[in-house]
């Protein structure tokens, strides 16, 4: 193992969109068990400290691979297109038309079976970007795409968490 491999190296995966997640998983158990701190209990410091810095390693890389905006942005970075979300914001204005009118009907819904209905709604979006997001990578492989695909994403995340926020203030 080496600290400088990239995450899809370090879990002996195809550098991909697509992840066998229980592969994904079995080599994530696999990496823990060999450099877990606890393991290392009785070693030297500089050998706890390596244990140490391997798990974190091995936890950041299975977080990122394991989450698919993570990973599709971390695939940008791989290729030469970071997603640069605070800095690029530009999206279509079809793409800027659905979020102003997902916000208005968020601020109008009064029941939960509204919010029920946009959570689906944006649901179903999710995924259809996430289809979109394997495309654009693994058959395309158009990375600055990607990134503007990964951008457009990450609006549509954090407003399903605001659906999602609303619907439990309606059930307090």
């Amino acid at each position: 193992m080496n600290l400088q491999s990239n995450d899809f190296e370090l879990f002996e995966l195809p550098v991909a969109f697509a992840v066998d997640a229980a592969r994904l998983d079995e080599r994530w158990k696999a990496l823990q068990r060999e450099v877990h701190p606890d393991r290392h209990a009785a070693a030297d410091a500089q050998t706890q400290r390596q244990a140490m810095q391997w798990s974190v390693r091995i936890n950041e890389a299975y977080q990122r691979l394991k989450d698919p905006l993570k990973r599709a942005a971390y695939l940008c970075e791989l290729h030469g297109a970071p997603v640069e979300a605070e800095n690029n914001t530009a999206m279509p204005a079809a793409f800027l038309m659905q979020q102003m009118e997902w916000r208005e009907a968020l601020d109008e819904a009064r029941s939960g079976d509204q919010l029920e209905d946009m959570a689906d709604e944006v649901a179903a979006a999710r995924k259809t970007m996430l289809a979109d997001l394997q495309t654009t990578a693994d058959e395309r492989r158009d990375f600055a795409a990607l990134a503007g695909q990964v951008r457009a994403l990450m609006f549509v995340e954090r407003f399903a968490r605001d659906v999602e926020a609303r619907l439990d203030q309606l059930g307090q």
